[in-house]
């Protein structure tokens, strides 16, 4: 059985300046508003919830279905797709826009100049999820433009499919009345620490009130690892071992593929905060969305020299 990821592409440009951005330390009032920059390193690379989930989970060995609008640009992310054996079946092509862009500026201190181009993404309300579920045995609720998030819960929960909800940082464009209509239909939430003092700020729910509203209350912490409450338990979970920290965006998406991956294995809540926490740490080490790669028996291998059993599935 599927897991359909309701998400986003996007194209991401990512720009890296071996220099630190002059105008943070100047006021706005001092400065010219004209800043300029050589760019010595540039990527570009696919991107976007949807593709990086994705991606993440088919390496494990599971069978994402992701789901996303995408513009008269996306021949080249097709055929990437095509090549890692990604069904396109749930992707709709919105004819006059172009695909969702991000573009970003890195200093050499981490600092980040982000610029978003919603584009098609601003249309994955009208691609309905009628017709699409007849395989599959959960989904995700990802990050997209947020009257998407709603109109895709509502129809999951109408549909019957259990999903885990994993906003990102488009939680903050939702209310309370909004986060606890997700709390209803969903059966999972999957957050940071910083996202989910937002929602406890919103809502004025503790993670106790959470966890009993639902299955499942996965928050990550980071270099700290993470927490799930689940089963009336709670469940500290460790960091894994990166081999090096190259590049921490996106470790959210590859952490969000190992929820996925254990829940469509029925493993326990343990070992699946484990699975996730490795696919965080194997992300960081490489720069890029989907740069990174291994086997199944490598991972096995990493899990058991991080965690001191072996992962069975």
């Amino acid at each position: 059985m599927s897991v359909l990821i309701c998400g986003s592409f996007t194209y991401d440009t990512v720009m890296v300046l071996n220099d630190k951005f002059k105008f943070l330390n100047a006021s706005i009032e001092s400065s010219s508003g004209d800043f300029f920059y050589v760019i010595p390193d540039l990527r570009r690379q696919f991107g976007g919830c949807a593709g990086n989930i994705a991606y993440n989970l088919k390496m494990l060995g599971g069978d994402p279905l992701p789901m996303a609008t995408i513009g008269m640009d996306f021949g080249q992310y097709a055929e990437w797709l095509d090549s890692q054996g990604i069904s396109r079946t749930c992707i709709h092509p919105i004819a006059h826009s172009y695909t969702a862009q991000n573009f970003v500026t890195i200093d050499m201190e981490d600092n980040r100049i982000t610029a978003f181009y919603a584009g098609a993404m601003a249309f994955s309300n009208f691609n309905p999820i009628a017709g699409k579920t007849h395989k599959v045995a959960l989904a995700t609720i990802s990050l997209d433009n947020s009257e998407a998030m709603k109109v895709h819960a509502l129809q999951l929960s109408e549909a019957g499919v259990p999903f885990l909800f994993d906003p990102g940082h488009a939680i903050t464009e939702f209310d309370s009345n909004d986060l606890l209509s997700f709390v209803e239909q969903t059966r999972w939430v999957l957050l940071n620490a910083q996202q989910w003092a937002y929602m406890s700020k919103t809502t004025n729910l503790t993670a106790e009130d959470v966890a009993s509203r639902v299955q499942a209350l996965i928050i990550t912490q980071g270099e700290k690892g993470a927490v799930i409450y689940a089963e009336g338990a709670k469940y500290q979970i460790p960091a894994a071992k990166a081999q090096a920290v190259n590049d921490t965006s996106t470790c959210g998406d590859a952490f969000c593929a190992g929820i996925l991956y254990g829940l469509s294995k029925d493993i326990d809540w343990e070992t699946t905060g484990r699975i996730a926490a490795l696919m965080g740490a194997i992300k960081a080490e490489h720069h890029g969305s989907q740069t990174h790669r291994f086997t199944l028996e490598a991972f096995k291998a990493r899990f058991k020299k991080n965690f001191g059993y072996a992962l069975i599935v």
